[in-house]
């Protein structure tokens, strides 16, 4: 399921007319000598990098499988970028999501024109797990497993390294693990000696803990105003990459994230949602060997209640 150069390349042709390159924005170096960057694919029209690993997904199939329209489990990202993509195709996109689903990115999946259906968190789950949801008409589409979808992250990794061929690391959010084995795809496919760093919520860790223990386990799911990382347990096909690919792993806690939203509210002028911002706290934490990090500012999808809390110092 790894894409190589000839499948990267053909993701980055595909995706072409769909991706920003977004900007990366190098913080002040810190006293230490230590320096970050920051990837902002919050800045992408859907406001996530999921554009990448969706567009690629959708794009490398045959248009005429898709004629009885898409669907998708998705805490809200991924149905973004779906639904868009499926509007400007004029095919039906439905967005399959659980309960706590955070209401601004219903609200603009409403807008895209997507149908919502609601199911359990087991539900939910099963359906990820089989990449079919009984009942739903339409082609799955899956942003994680799907070969096209690690090719489509894999031009994130091009796009950080070719700006910025001396780095010592990339933080990575890790939700399903697609985001961070892409990006390493890049890495070794360039040559590089970068570490992939997944960062993860130290209440909710599935990656970390597998990684301890040497085999997939189960965790606690991710409580709070985070959304897209910290789920129960990782896929059984995502295993073996996460774990030839990814060279760590960071963990950081609820007010941590807070406390880089702020910064990068503050200090930046960027809005980023709780998954987007783990990366830039696994960093700023400074928990780590590294000098030269580029964090991942993966999504910037934030409900104003929640922002407007942090920026007054709550923890939502």
């Amino acid at each position: 399921m790894l894409p190589g150069a000839a499948e990267i390349a053909a993701a980055r042709a595909r995706l072409a007319s769909l991706v920003r390159r977004t900007a990366l924005l190098a913080r002040e170096p810190a006293g230490d000598g230590r320096e970050l960057f920051l990837k902002l694919e919050c800045l992408q029209a859907v406001g996530s990098f999921k554009v990448r690993p969706v567009g690629s997904a959708l794009l490398g199939r045959d248009p005429h499988s898709l004629a009885h329209g898409v669907y998708t489990c998705s805490s809200g990202n991924s149905a973004l970028a779906l639904a868009a993509l499926a509007r400007a195709r004029h095919i039906p996109a439905c967005a399959v999501v659980t309960p706590n689903a955070p209401p601004a990115k219903l609200e603009r999946l409403v807008r895209l024109g997507a149908r919502i259906r609601t199911v359990t968190p087991e539900q939910w789950w099963q359906a990820v797990e089989r990449c079919q949801l009984p009942q739903q008409d339409g082609t799955y589409i899956d942003a994680v497993r799907d070969p096209a979808a690690l090719a489509g992250n894999a031009t994130l990794g091009l796009e950080i390294l070719e700006e910025q061929p001396d780095l010592d690391a990339i933080f990575v959010p890790f939700g399903g693990g697609a985001l961070a084995c892409g990006i390493a795809c890049a890495v070794r496919m360039l040559g590089r000696a970068v570490a992939v760093i997944a960062c993860e919520l130290d209440s909710a860790c599935p990656y970390a803990a597998s990684r301890h223990a040497g085999a997939p386990v189960r965790t606690a799911a991710a409580t709070g105003f985070v959304s897209g990382v910290g789920f129960h347990s990782l896929l059984p096909q995502m295993w073996p990459p996460c774990r030839e690919l990814i060279d760590g792993s960071l963990t950081v806690s609820l007010a941590e994230v807070a406390a880089a939203i702020r910064v990068l509210a503050l200090e930046h002028h960027v809005v980023a949602e709780g998954a987007g911002a783990i990366p830039v706290a696994a960093a700023l934490a400074g928990r780590h060997g590294f000098r030269r990090v580029c964090a991942v500012v993966s999504g910037g999808n934030l409900d104003a209640a929640v922002l407007a809390a942090i920026l007054q110092g709550a923890l939502p």
